[in-house]
């Protein structure tokens, strides 16, 4: 049985990521997305294992101690990791794994999975990107002001990625990601393995 790939997805706040997942995940069933791990509360309707893996402090240190997390960072107060074990039991099975995950979380773990796919997520415009930040309603003006100088700096890392996919719909985002995991199961040299047994 072939094993799975880790195809790690970026890009700034409001560009649509998770939309063009849910569709993505529409077509493509056998896909594990990987559950962070973190120190906050649930919040009201949170379920442990599904949104995050709700851990106390104490908890997470040791995860870290023991090399369990692929990434791991602070924000605001809580700490936040993808734990190593969920995504490799999922590769030995066969599934791909799909981890959303920020540019310097993405970074950490390229360095440590040299095989993983990066993959970044860019607005068709900065207008277009302030345009859906602010249709969220969640934000001040100000706060997506900070988003916006936020995404730009990201977008200067966006290089170190191996693919760039424009999100001007989401059913084309979603296509191309589509297209970009099946191109990558079709690398030559993985299905020269393949049939030569190794």
């Amino acid at each position: 049985m072939k094993k799975g790939k880790t195809f790690i997805v970026s890009g700034p706040s409001g560009v649509g990521k998770g939309s063009v997942l849910k569709v993505l995940l529409e077509k493509r069933k056998d896909v594990y997305v990987s559950v962070s791990a973190t120190t906050r509360q649930p919040r009201t309707g949170e379920e442990n294992g599904v949104h995050y893996h709700f851990l106390d402090v104490d908890t997470f240190h040791e995860w870290m101690a023991q090399d369990a997390f692929l990434e791991y960072a602070e924000y605001v107060g809580n700490f936040y990791g993808t734990p190593k074990r969920f995504v490799d039991e999922a590769m030995e099975a066969g599934r791909d794994v799909i981890l959303e995950i920020d540019v310097q979380g993405a970074l950490q773990i390229a360095h440590k999975r040299p095989d993983a796919v990066l993959i970044f997520i860019a607005p068709p415009s900065w207008e277009e990107l302030a345009r859906r930040l602010t249709l969220r309603g969640t934000d001040s003006p100000e706060k997506i002001e900070k988003r916006l100088l936020r995404a730009k700096v990201e977008c200067r890392t966006a290089g170190a990625y191996h693919y760039f996919v424009i999100n001007d719909t989401i059913e084309n985002a979603a296509m191309e990601l589509d297209a970009i995991m099946t191109a990558e199961h079709c690398r030559s040299m993985e299905r020269m393995e393949i049939i030569s047994g190794n």
